[in-house]
């Protein structure tokens, strides 16, 4: 970023500053009060504000590669002036697909500061999934790139996803199969010489033509409820759907996760969760709002993973999902780290496992979240202050901005507190729908403007949210109705499983019956048998499995466990029609 513009863009974000430098502001909570004040701008502005401030900090560390807050917001800017000299403007789609890395941050941001939109794909994607996104999301230019150490190439999903593609064609887009794709820029390690891609040299030149005063013209006109963002939400139990969330909606809860989970100026927050996901969006947010380091990698590897958290002594670790988590956990050098100077880590697990991993970390608070893409990634976190049970038997009160009640499914009317319902939540933190599908938001959203989250939760006295599972993994076993997560929760008990899965299968005399996926801890054995018998004492006998099955690999979409395919293949062993 050239010097000049960044005095200027220290006047536009010197009101900032008091909140970002001042610990009294930056979110650290006294029971659930938080008396800061809501903060919204532009996603793009978040880059150019930090590096306002803090030039010389280092903003994002991955293995490898260290960027300061100047040079991250500098490398945004150049890939601005690239994509604006590819056509790229105002309303836009830019798509992302790659795996993280610093470049995926750098095409983020500068897709936002030019009012386009980032459109960021899922980098499992291949097929049918890759090219419904890229159809769907009406992507003008796709951009990817394969880093080293990556075991297979982009464009070749690329190329397998969309056969009427030919990569040696200098004129090859667009495509029938994808009439709205003017270009795949092939970044990262090594890049493509196939004559189709724009590689990283031609995306580097389309910068000259662009200059810095023009991007930061546009910057300067997105609105901040404007859509600035797409994301796909992770289909396990559907076709992934488009949701459109504003700068707003992004910045404004990546700031409230900051504050609830008590990120400070100096902080070294550790998140290897994928960046097109929300569960590193928003942290990296809370880390650039007020000048700590984020930290990340390409690819998740515990020892490397270990080695990382130690040597940058990290302060936040963000495993969050319980295959991430327990890969940590069980690896032999977790007992060497000095986790000395961590304060707070995130997991998502039932309760009787948060309690287990709280022990892994005695001197920091273990808390837990919840969520979804279309109410802004996150609702709530434990506070960090609460005791132990109420980090780890809820979820937290809501951010501040963001209401929440709990509703008779059936009626849609408030329950009581402490009564199970479904979650409904209103507030900044909506998505403004989904893509191409405006009577699926319709009805999603009710006339009072509550999302209906499909989830089933409680919320205490004081407002805390619990959450007991999804409406869908409700069961219906004899007339019964039986959660598939309060199966899991107790199987993740036995001392010798790590994940358990819950899904429904047809039953001809009980209507569905209950089948349970496990997968061991390392060195340990046990039968389906046994557990079933471990179950016996502790739910009621129609709520026991009727299938136990040991697994070792999960269907995975993105950061969740695809239930629906557990439940396919099961089927399809046992000869059952679904």
């Amino acid at each position: 970023m050239e010097q000049e513009d960044l005095a200027l863009t220290t006047t536009e974000i010197s009101r900032h500053s008091d909140t970002a430098t001042t610990p009294e502001l930056t979110g650290r909570t006294t029971g659930h009060a938080d008396l800061g004040w809501a903060e919204a701008l532009p996603y793009g502005d978040v880059v150019v504000r930090g590096a306002a401030l803090w030039p010389d900090s280092e903003a994002l560390i991955f293995p490898g590669e260290r960027l300061t807050y100047a040079e991250l917001a500098a490398g945004a800017e150049r890939a601005a002036r690239s994509l604006r000299g590819l056509g790229i403007g105002p309303g836009d789609h830019v798509g992302i697909l790659m795996a993280n890395c610093p470049d995926f941050a750098r095409v983020a941001y500068g897709t936002t500061m030019l009012g386009a939109v980032a459109v960021l794909i899922n980098a499992r994607y291949q097929g049918g999934d890759l090219r419904h996104v890229v159809t769907d999301a009406e992507i003008k230019i796709l951009v990817t790139g394969d880093q080293e150490g990556q075991p297979f190439e982009m464009t070749d999903r690329i190329e397998a996803a969309f056969a009427d593609l030919d990569p040696q064609r200098p004129d090859a887009f667009p495509i029938a199969s994808a009439p709205n794709l003017e270009a795949v820029v092939v970044l990262g390690h090594g890049g493509s010489d196939a004559p189709a891609y724009t590689g990283r040299r031609r995306f580097d030149a389309a910068a000259e033509r662009v200059t810095a005063e023009e991007v930061h013209e546009l910057r300067r006109q997105v609105p901040t409820r404007s859509v600035g963002m797409m994301m796909y939400t992770s289909g396990t139990t559907a076709k992934p759907k488009g949701c459109l969330l504003s700068h707003e909606m992004v910045v404004r809860n990546g700031i409230a996760c900051g504050r609830r989970l008590d990120v400070r100026r100096a902080d070294r927050f550790w998140d290897p969760l994928p960046m097109f996901h929300m569960s590193s969006v928003l942290p990296l947010i809370a880390c650039l709002h007020v000048g700590a380091t984020f930290i990340s990698m390409q690819h998740f590897e515990a020892k490397a993973a270990l080695d990382l958290m130690a040597g940058e002594r990290v302060t936040h670790a963000y495993p969050t999902f319980p295959t991430v988590t327990q890969a940590v956990a069980n690896h032999p050098d977790f007992a060497s780290v000095d986790w000395s100077e961590l304060r707070v880590v995130n997991n998502v697990a039932p309760p009787e496992t948060l309690r287990q991993l709280q022990a892994l970390w005695p001197n920091a608070a273990l808390v837990t979240a919840y969520g979804s893409t279309e109410t802004g990634g996150c609702v709530s976190f434990s506070v960090p202050t609460d005791t132990l049970a109420q980090r780890t038997d809820t979820c937290g009160p809501p951010f501040p901005g963001i209401q929440v009640r709990v509703v008779d499914p059936d009626t849609g009317r408030p329950v009581p507190a402490g009564e199970r319902g479904e979650i409904c939540v209103r507030g900044y933190s909506m998505f403004e729908g989904y893509h191409n599908a405006p009577e699926l938001t319709a009805e999603k959203t009710d006339a009072d403007g509550w999302f209906h989250t499909g989830d089933i939760g409680t919320l205490d006295a004081d407002g805390r949210i619990t959450y007991l599972g999804r409406l869908k993994d409700m069961l219906k076993v004899g007339g019964e109705n039986v959660a598939a997560v309060e199966i899991e929760g107790v199987l993740q008990s036995h001392p010798a499983v790590t994940i358990a899965q819950v899904v429904g299968i047809p039953d001809e005399r009980l209507a569905e019956v209950p089948a349970a996926f496990v997968e061991l801890k390392p060195g340990f054995e046990v039968t389906p048998e046994e557990l079933v018998e471990f179950l016996r004492g502790e739910i009621a006998n129609f709520k026991l499995p009727h299938h136990v099955r040991i697994v070792t690999e999960w269907p995975m979409a993105a950061t969740k466990i695809q239930k629906f395919r557990l439940r396919e293949a099961l089927c399809a062993e046992l000869g059952i029609a679904l």
